[in-house]
């Protein structure tokens, strides 16, 4: 998707995660932020998410790039999109970045200059290396709702001139839990199929009744929760639908009723400038 044509800018889970999803470690040149004396992780800040369109008339609701937040090291954009025919995204370029699109609702056709051709339902994610550079389009299919996440996320210095690639993989290939009121889909890290150039734990989190989720941030990680649903409790602090909580280090304990989802993204930085100029990422 193209921002720059916008308007605007475990602990374990119980039964539900096999171990906490702590990804990366503290190495050299890591910048690491400890968690408080009381081992829960802050709300750092709550970001809105916008609503806009992009592309051709597609409509979006985009937590960052944005005035309260430029990105989060190493993710460098990221839209709750809801498209329906005719708009979509037609054919663009893309350079230095992995688009990664994760489905809700309905389904989401991507084609490409490498051949690659896929349409993508509900549960099901396309990823799109543009390496050195590539074009493709993302288009909606015929229902009234094609609901997802695309997230863009920065290539390391050193893999910017790789080959572009693209994987598509169908909502019934990725890991799904229930245990304890919950449904935990399994988009990136863990027993995910999906191969990033990044460390990132990313979860879609249903809640089926009133229900508790914990997790961990990493120091060595960056990480957020963003609402697609109803009201989540955050420690003592409620967090709304389309809002995004940055978290600081520590245990992160959630609560909700049936009904609320989240997404749960972290990622270990590259501690490396990024430079975003609308569909590339140098």
């Amino acid at each position: 998707m193209r921002p720059w044509r916008r308007r605007e800018l475990l602990r374990s889970l119980p039964a539900v995660a096999l171990a906490p999803a702590i990804i990366g470690c503290e190495g050299k040149g890591t910048t690491i932020v400890r968690p408080p004396r009381s081992g829960l992780a802050q709300i750092r800040q709550r970001i809105e998410a916008r609503a806009t369109t992009d592309g051709a008339g597609a409509t979006l609701h985009r937590v960052f790039p944005g005035p309260a937040l430029a990105n989060l090291d190493p993710f460098v954009l990221l839209d709750d999109f809801d498209v329906t025919e005719p708009a979509g995204f037609p054919e663009h370029p893309h350079r230095g970045f992995e688009a990664f699109t994760y489905m809700i609702a309905g389904e989401f056709h991507h084609e490409d200059n490498l051949g690659n051709r896929s349409a993508i339902g509900a549960g099901g994610t396309q990823r799109f290396n543009s390496g050195a550079g590539a074009r493709h389009s993302e288009m909606p299919g015929p229902g009234s709702s094609n609901r997802g996440l695309q997230l863009w996320v920065n290539l390391e210095a050193s893999r910017k001139s790789m080959a572009p690639e693209y994987e598509g993989i169908a909502g019934r290939d990725m890991p799904v839990r229930e245990a304890n009121g919950l449904r935990v889909r399994t988009i990136a890290g863990g027993d995910s199929p999906v191969a990033l150039h990044t460390d990132v734990d990313y979860l879609d989190v249903e809640l089926l009744a009133d229900a508790s989720f914990e997790r961990e941030v990493s120091t060595a990680h960056d990480g957020l929760l963003y609402v697609l649903a109803g009201e989540i409790t955050i420690g003592d602090e409620h967090v709304a639908a389309r809002t995004a909580a940055l978290l600081g280090p520590g245990a992160v304990q959630v609560r909700g009723g049936a009904g609320a989802r989240f997404a749960w993204l972290t990622g270990r930085p590259h501690r490396q400038p990024i430079r975003h100029r609308g569909p590339f990422v140098d």
